[in-house]
């Protein structure tokens, strides 16, 4: 089969080969036929080496397909159906999972770099965070993937296996935006226009996004921002609101420059909500009389803030609902043999979203 393989960590480009093979099928996985995935800005950061990931490996993580085998002691999901991928499956058992914390298990880390792929010329890789989706087929465990209705175009369905969830996640579990809300969002790639359309669907009056690409600015304003300003206006623009700053800041970056600024635009008393994947080694500084005195609430949002299955599944009804627009998320489509130039756009801020089909 074709997949798209980072040989080395720092490199710029992939290797799309047609000799790859998925691998470690047994009890307990299934082999999954994936039709669509998308780039996330995570994969670039496992790319270059913020985000961990040994290589070599095959990048993506948001990606949707059938299921074509199922191995010893699987249930939930059979042949034929319709799933897209988990990239940070819950083990259920640990006591994160008991207390109710399932987004914060960290079970299938021990599965970094084990591999998921072989090539014709013996050599293997692993898939990125026990996925792996830049290839036509991959194999992963059974809780890795998350069953959805077929009325799901694929495309739509490898949205929700990261960027959308968190997004949304941030607002509804984490942040709990509440009615008649001022809301910030900084960072207008795609987990920031989903946090967006949280912000909205919860019911926020004012939304603010802050993005330095015009384009990007603009864009978000269909989504329902109500206001979008380069991060130079975002001190003029905080300071407009009526208590002096926002209810909400949502920082979609993982910069700890943007956190900063972030805490800044809110609210004494407001909430600043961290949903971007920084480096470990990128600090961010407060004062012990600020943080006394404003009384700002931090909060990081990890894959939407609860459980990942539950939030999925809300993201599928509020767009069976038609108050979560997929579609217009996508800005881009390509085929894997491109996907260097669907890297180019994300890196440049042309694309919201690109799609890269799988068939």
């Amino acid at each position: 089969m074709r997949a798209a393989v980072l040989h080395e960590t720092g490199q710029e480009k992939l290797e799309v080969r047609d000799d790859v093979e998925a691998v470690g099928f047994g009890p307990g996985r299934v082999r999954v036929r994936l039709r669509a995935t998308s780039l996330c800005h995570s994969d670039l950061s496992a790319m270059s080496g913020v985000l961990p990931q040994p290589a070599p490996f095959v990048p993506g993580h948001e990606g949707a397909g059938d299921v074509v085998e199922v191995g010893e002691g699987v249930t939930g999901v059979a042949v034929g159906d319709r799933v897209v991928l988990c990239w940070m499956p819950s083990c259920g058992v640990c006591e994160l999972c008991r207390r109710g914390a399932t987004h914060l298990c960290v079970s299938s880390l021990r599965r970094l770099g084990a591999p998921g792929f072989a090539f014709g010329d013996g050599r293997t890789a692993a898939g990125f965070y026990g996925t792996g989706t830049f290839a036509q087929e991959v194999v992963v465990t059974a809780d890795s993937v998350i069953k959805v209705t077929d009325e799901l175009p694929y495309d739509l369905a490898a949205l929700i296996g990261c960027g959308v969830t968190t997004g949304v996640g941030a607002a509804v579990n984490t942040a709990r935006v509440e009615p008649g809300s001022s809301v910030a969002v900084i960072g207008a790639g795609g987990v920031g226009i989903a946090a967006v359309q949280g912000a909205r669907i919860c019911g926020a009056a004012r939304i603010t996004v802050v993005d330095p690409v015009e384009s990007r600015r603009e864009r978000a304003l269909a989504f329902g921002a109500t206001d979008a300003v380069a991060p130079e206006g975002l001190k003029a623009a905080a300071k407009s609101q009526a208590a002096g700053g926002y209810d909400y800041v949502f920082e979609a970056v993982g910069r700890g420059a943007t956190v900063r600024a972030g805490y800044d635009a809110a609210r004494r008393g407001g909430a600043v909500v961290v949903i971007g994947a920084g480096a470990k080694d990128d600090q961010v500084s407060f004062s012990m009389g600020e943080l006394f005195f404003n009384e700002k609430r931090m909060l990081t949002s990890m894959y939407g803030g609860g459980d990942v299955r539950r939030t999925a599944a809300l993201v599928v009804d509020l767009w069976r609902a038609g108050r979560l627009d997929l579609a217009g998320m996508i800005t881009h489509r390509l085929p894997l043999a491109e996907v260097n130039e669907a890297v180019t756009q994300m890196r440049t801020g042309e694309a919201l979203r690109t799609v890269l089909t799988l068939d």
